[in-house]
């Protein structure tokens, strides 16, 4: 079978077609200008058929073109950005930055100086606006290219290192930072200082304190006088972590008392885990306690719970479990108020802070306690303050709808057929609970699981099915041992998995047990959280059979191929709904999209998607051009919108149920966007999927959607369908698609 894929295609040798001279010659400002597109090149954000496709550079152009003299030094930096983040993916190389930046200039009403765009860059970064920092500074970048300016150039680079840093891409974060090196400009501290620094946060969180301490010690000397105390900060961090306890207290005794209150108490926080590391619980708990009486103004709740969670560590070092413990609940009720904000001070002095790990740790006291209902509901409340964080200041979400449900509510909700399996993984190990009408009980794995282990896992399987490795079977089978088997649920159960951290990623649907694939076993749904899915069960048991479905917009084919089989997959799937809606080429497009999808029950789009790494928010489903220019759907557009008529949502295309995992949880991406915009029920998908047999098995769902069969047992069906046939036996071919959200979802004529 032919497997189309409905992935935006990779264009290196596309985007070289329209950029490439203007790399590799840049004979003068004019000549770039002209090579700059307006509005119409190829797609800004365009992706691989994976996370780590490659960017191939066709050698034979880039040593024949021709450099003028003063052109050298900017040409030869081109090849060198080239060729040192040749392994980014393409979205986010220098290449497609800076004609990322070309496009959004030439749209520019008011133009700005370069550097005022390095401003923006800092400012947005610090809001916690990564994609719109990135862009900002691509502008930059852009403007550098354009006029030869090297000064400029490497402020690019440096804002650029930043902005990926505080988003937590560390690899793109230390590419950039090297670039930014090799230009140093006008005055290198404020490049040198920042860049070095910037490689030293990134050695940190990647645990390598030895590389970090000597990026920081090497910042110190590059640095600004003002900018000096940050990294102080920081390598005092990296010492307490690294164990030089004795540095760390020089160099931490070393520092001014900071001016600023927030940057004052986040050097407190330091302190403290210096004593915590001293062993010196006692001094500790009085400096926490401190802390807490004394809290930030403007901000009180946020650093107030911070210290609450050092008061915790402190009792816990105490040996006092059980103070340890009530200091963590306070700790979390004083996290549910405080704003959510992202705060780059603590970024800055190098603290890093996860917020998941407070929830992390009161999760394992509790099971250290046999405390299950209390570690399951804290499990809960961790999901719905991921979400609230990740749209903070960005959008609105219904806080209600967000709000977790304790294990007593859920329970007296479930049906006898029904069982929620929520997992948690904990740095350390995995942890799991089976829910249902009976109670909550917490599930031991007879392997601990540690997280890098359990994502390594999940990777390793991914990988597998979607290179078609015919031993996926024998994989799934002993990854259901694992997983599966210590749940001991009864075969017939309808069960909804809540996965964590890496297992967002993982196709339960695809695990072995007993001889058989688990959709085999059990009707099965996916739900990010599982009061969120309950309270949508709730609220919309049925509806009715009205669709509004997209297929095969128009796009320009040098971003991406037409996908016919999207097309015949609308026209078929409608025949099962009179009076649907469709919009097909050109008109399914973002306009027709806003028009009509909050007055629609059925919204089916069957085109191309990208998951965006750096910034889930702008996650995109590539709908048809309009005037001439690239559209698409954003999960931030999404967030916009008011979804509460739509049933379900089914976006038929290449990892649209892809976002972020990062820090222990899923980062907001298109699940998470739909659901918080009101819609019932999605179905996304987590790898490439062929385009045939994504026809198939939506074709078959919508059917038996329109026999009036319960949602996750049409799911069911459709993938058991495609899986029927020889040709699409292998789980590539069926298990990409997660139903997600309102696993009892009926269609009433």
């Amino acid at each position: 079978m032919k497997n189309s894929s409905r992935c935006v295609r990779h264009r290196a040798w596309s985007l070289l077609a329209v950029f490439g001279a203007c790399w590799l010659t840049l004979a003068s400002p004019a000549a770039w200008a002209n090579c700059a597109p307006d509005g119409g090149g190829p797609f800004a954000g365009r992706g691989g058929p994976g996370p780590s496709a490659p960017l191939q550079l066709p050698a034979q152009q880039a040593v024949a073109a021709p450099v003028p003299a003063a052109a050298t030094d900017i040409q030869s930096e081109a090849r060198r950005a080239l060729s040192a983040i040749q392994r980014i993916e393409d979205a986010d190389t220098a290449l497609s930055l800076a004609a990322d930046g070309a496009a959004l200039y030439a749209r520019e009403a008011v133009k700005l100086d370069g550097y005022a765009y390095c401003s923006q860059a800092v400012e947005l970064a610090e809001k916690g606006e990564f994609r719109e920092s990135a862009q900002a500074a691509s502008k930059a970048l852009h403007v550098a290219l354009a006029t030869n300016n090297t000064d400029l150039l490497g402020k690019a680079y440096r804002d650029l290192a930043i902005a990926f840093s505080y988003a937590g891409q560390l690899e793109r974060a230390e590419q950039f930072a090297n670039l930014a090196l090799k230009y140093p400009g006008v005055d290198p501290t404020q490049v040198d200082g920042p860049a070095r620094k910037t490689l030293g946060d990134v050695r940190t969180r990647q645990g390598r304190y030895d590389e970090a301490i000597a990026s920081y010690e090497q910042a110190q000397q590059e640095s600004s006088e003002r900018f000096r105390p940050l990294v102080d900060a920081s390598l005092a961090n990296a010492l307490i972590l690294s164990g030089n306890l004795a540095r760390a207290r020089t160099t931490l005794d070393a520092l001014a008392t900071p001016s600023e209150p927030a940057e004052l108490a986040q050097l407190q926080r330091t302190r403290g885990r210096l004593l915590l590391a001293e062993n010196k619980p006692a001094e500790a708990l009085t400096l926490y306690q401190q802390l807490a009486d004394a809290p930030v103004s403007g901000d009180e709740g946020f650093y107030r719970a911070w210290a609450l969670d050092g008061i915790s560590k402190s009792e816990a070092a105490l040996g006092n479990d059980a103070q340890a413990a009530q200091a963590l609940d306070q700790a979390l009720g004083v996290f549910d108020k405080a704003r959510s904000k992202f705060r780059s001070d603590e970024f800055k002095m190098g603290l890093f802070s996860d917020l998941q790990s407070v929830f992390e740790r009161a999760i394992n006291m509790h099971s250290k306690l046999g405390q299950s209902a209390q570690a399951f509901d804290i499990s809960e409340r961790s999901r719905a303050r991921a979400l609230l964080d990740a749209v903070a200041g960005r959008a609105d979400v219904d806080n209600d709808t967000a709000a977790a449900m304790d294990a007593t509510t859920l329970e007296q909700m479930l049906k006898p057929d029904e069982v929620v399996v929520a997992y948690h993984d904990l740095p350390d190990r995995l942890v799991a609970w089976v829910l249902s009408n009976e109670g909550v009980r917490e599930v031991k794995f007879s392997t601990a699981l540690p997280r890098k282990d359990l994502a390594r896992l999940v990777d390793a399987y991914r990988d597998t099915l979607i290179r078609l490795n015919p031993n996926a079977s024998n994989i799934g089978d002993q990854i259901g041992q694992l997983l599966l088997a210590p749940l001991g649920i009864p075969a017939g159960k309808r069960i909804i998995i809540v996965p964590h951290g890496p297992l967002h990623y993982l196709p339960f649907q695809a695990l072995r047990l007993d001889g058989q694939y688990l959709i085999q076993r059990n009707p099965i749904s996916i739900a990010p959280s599982i009061s969120i899915a309950a309270k949508l069960a709730q609220r919309t048991p049925t509806t009715t059979a009205q669709l509004l479905a997209f297929g095969n917009p128009t796009i320009n084919p040098e971003v991406a191929d037409p996908l016919p089989g999207a097309e015949r997959e609308v026209h078929e799937l409608a025949q099962q709904f009179p009076g649907a809606k469709l919009f097909f080429n050109a008109q399914a497009n973002l306009t027709n999209f806003r028009t009509n999808a909050p007055q629609s029950h059925l919204v089916h789009v069957a085109a191309h998607a990208m998951a965006d790494p750096l910034d889930p928010l702008h996650s995109k489903v590539l709908l048809a051009d309009e005037n001439g220019e690239p559209n698409y759907l954003e999960a931030k557009d999404v967030l916009g919108m008011d979804l509460h008529n739509v049933a379900m949502i089914a976006l038929s295309a290449c990892e649209s149920g892809l976002g972020r995992v990062e820090d222990g949880d899923e980062v907001l991406g298109f699940t998470r966007s739909f659901l918080s915009a009101g819609t019932s029920t999605m179905l996304v998908s987590l790898w490439p999927v062929s385009d045939a047999a994504t026809e198939k098995l939506m074709t078959t769902l919508y059917t038996d959607l329109a026999k009036g069969d319960q949602v996750q047992d049409a799911m069911r069906a459709a993938q058991l369908a495609v899986m029927k046939d020889p040709a699409t036996a292998h789980p590539f071919y069926w298990a990409p698609f997660n139903l997600i959200g309102n696993w009892r979802l009926r269609i009433v004529k």
